[in-house]
């Protein structure tokens, strides 16, 4: 109830973006969503740096990570590897790469996922990757794409965030 709370809450105002370590806030994140989600997907963090900060709102960051993640979970049909890779891309900017091995898009798809109301399940709204778009882009000033996606092999989601030393000027 505590993160339901403080998500709707920061969706509904101006959240506080600030340093926060990326990968404590994904395994996080992970640890969470273990037990919710199939026995049968395998998750792990790749990390050339565990002390790696990038500028965010946390618990709308860590609700990015789940929704793409359950989406992974979907598009694997529970069964599968889901792989989150961190990177340093430079001193202004740090990347999370989730790639699962689900069953991928097509090229025309890539923008598409993005759009309200889009969904491949029956059920569902086809609202939460617009969500984490709105958040990644809207609230963090960084970008979320497909990186790249091949059908029947799986697909990665790219995310670029503000390291904490750009970011820090950027947001005073």
């Amino acid at each position: 109830l505590r993160m339901v709370t403080e998500r709707f809450s920061s969706i509904g105002s101006k959240p506080v973006i600030q340093p926060e370590n990326l990968y404590e806030s994904i395994e996080e994140t992970i640890t969470y969503l273990r037990p919710r989600i199939s026995t049968k997907v395998e998750m792990n963090i790749n990390a050339d740096f565990k002390d790696l900060d990038a500028m965010m709102n946390r618990p709308l960051f860590e609700w990015v990570i789940e929704n793409i993640c359950k989406n992974a979970v979907d598009a694997m049909k529970g069964k599968g590897t889901i792989n989150i890779d961190i990177l340093q891309d430079s001193d202004k900017y740090v990347i999370v790469d989730i790639t699962d091995t689900g069953k991928g898009m097509e090229k025309n798809m890539y923008k598409r996922v993005f759009n309200p109301g889009f969904s491949t399940r029956p059920r569902g709204w086809g609202l939460g990757l617009t969500l984490a778009k709105r958040i990644i882009e809207g609230y963090h000033g960084g970008k979320i794409f497909v990186k790249n996606s091949e059908v029947g092999k799986g697909t990665t989601f790219r995310i670029v965030l503000h390291g904490s030393l750009e970011g820090a000027s950027q947001f005073v």
